[in-house]
């Protein structure tokens, strides 16, 4: 196939940049030819706010290069990872124009969420979902603390939300996991046209040692990510081995010079070789989130380690992670209820070595790139039959 794939990058590259780069590289592996459309977040000081906002509803920028790019070559799909903000929801309507089917990933909840995450003060919240304008955002000024903001990105998905654009002008969604496709039918997202497929890796990292007598945490130093519960529970578990922290945020001021716990081993960000290192010396991965993840790349790598994770149970955790199988859960939040697990974990290596194994045989049977790749080529199949339907039964 010929695909068209469009990303707006992040000005911090994070898992959502490394699954683009891996599926691009997965269907350049597999035959297909893929030409890359991507914006950078990092011109948004150089447009300014107000630019930004106007651009992230309509970008007549992006409408004309991609016309102009499926008019030079013929695309059988135009594959959108993430629009926001720069490349904006007016890349549909050029795909339309030219007759090329839309296939749209969803890595995160913007379509229904200004934040992207169903998370307000490091709590659960769905109370824009389904809504025509999403105020409570608004005035709560979830979008970076700004009520402005939050109405810029309130109003593109009220905007196209009214034009029909989420309904009308994409072919097929790609969801995560099943939670996430339940979120968006529950928002009024036609059902039928959300596929689930979830993150891969590849090369394969194989099964680690296990041998490090420590525990892990890798991820964003944020609220939503749970790291102060996490830094309470290990506190209260009292545990024997030390606890390594690889990342950075808001919150790294928790882990900064008299303020690091007793036990915790601050690494700050590293380099994705390292993490996967890391995985492969840890007893235990500690995965606390408190907010419904898309599809955490972090699991899926400790998965492929067979290195036995304790995470919330809530979102897409809850659906990949099964208590007592494939690791060990708890309620999003309890520290008490974590330190419990975590001791838990200390006095059962065998079984938390058992639960690592199950994990890995989950990865080789779900989350490898020769399972990925023909789900993705199905979509994009999907999406190209539901686009030729309506022009056959108008040609009827």
């Amino acid at each position: 196939m010929n695909i068209l794939m469009a990303h707006n990058r992040y000005q911090d590259s994070g898992g959502e940049d490394i699954s683009v780069r891996m599926e691009v590289e997965m269907l350049r592996r597999n035959g297909s030819r893929v030409t890359t459309f991507v914006d950078n977040n990092e011109r948004v000081s150089e447009l300014g706010k107000l630019r930004t906002a106007m651009g992230s509803i309509w970008s007549p920028e992006t409408y004309r290069r991609v016309r102009a790019a499926l008019r030079e070559d013929h695309f059988d799909v135009l594959h959108v990872q993430n629009f926001f903000p720069l490349i904006s929801p007016s890349i549909y309507y050029a795909a339309r124009a030219e007759g090329v089917p839309v296939v749209q990933s969803l890595r995160n909840y913007r379509l229904i969420c200004p934040v992207g995450t169903l998370n307000r003060n490091g709590h659960v919240c769905e109370s824009c979902v389904g809504r025509a304008m999403p105020w409570p955002a608004i005035r709560h000024a979830c979008y970076r603390h700004s009520k402005l903001g939050s109405a810029a990105v309130g109003s593109m998905i009220a905007v196209h939300r009214r034009l029909g654009t989420w309904f009308d002008m994409v072919d097929a969604y790609i969801a995560m996991t099943e939670f996430m496709r339940d979120k968006f039918v529950q928002a009024g997202f036609p059902a039928e046209k959300i596929f689930v497929k979830s993150n891969f890796l590849h090369p394969d990292p194989l099964p680690g040692t296990g041998d490090g007598n420590f525990a892990l945490f890798v991820g964003r130093l944020s609220e939503e990510k749970g790291i102060a519960t996490l830094l309470k529970a290990w506190a209260l578990a009292n545990p024997t081995i030390p606890l390594k922290v690889a990342g950075t945020g808001p919150l790294k001021s928790l882990l900064a010079g008299e303020n690091l716990p007793r036990s915790v081993d601050y690494l700050d960000w590293c380099e994705e070789e390292t993490v996967l290192q890391l995985m492969g010396s840890a007893r235990f991965i500690l995965i606390p989130t408190e907010w419904y993840e898309g599809h955490p790349r972090t699991a899926v790598e400790a998965f492929a380690r067979g290195l036995p994770v304790i995470a919330s149970r809530i979102g897409a955790m809850a659906e990949m992670v099964e208590d007592g199988v494939s690791g060990l859960s708890f309620t999003p939040g309890d520290a008490n209820g974590l330190a419990e697990k975590i001791r838990w974990a200390l006095e059962h290596p065998v079984r938390m070595a058992e639960m690592g194994a199950r994990g890995r045989f989950i990865y080789e049977h779900r989350y490898t790139a020769s399972m990925n790749y023909p789900q993705l080529i199905e979509i994009y199949r999907q999406a190209v039959a539901a686009r030729t339907a309506p022009m056959v039964q108008a040609a009827v």
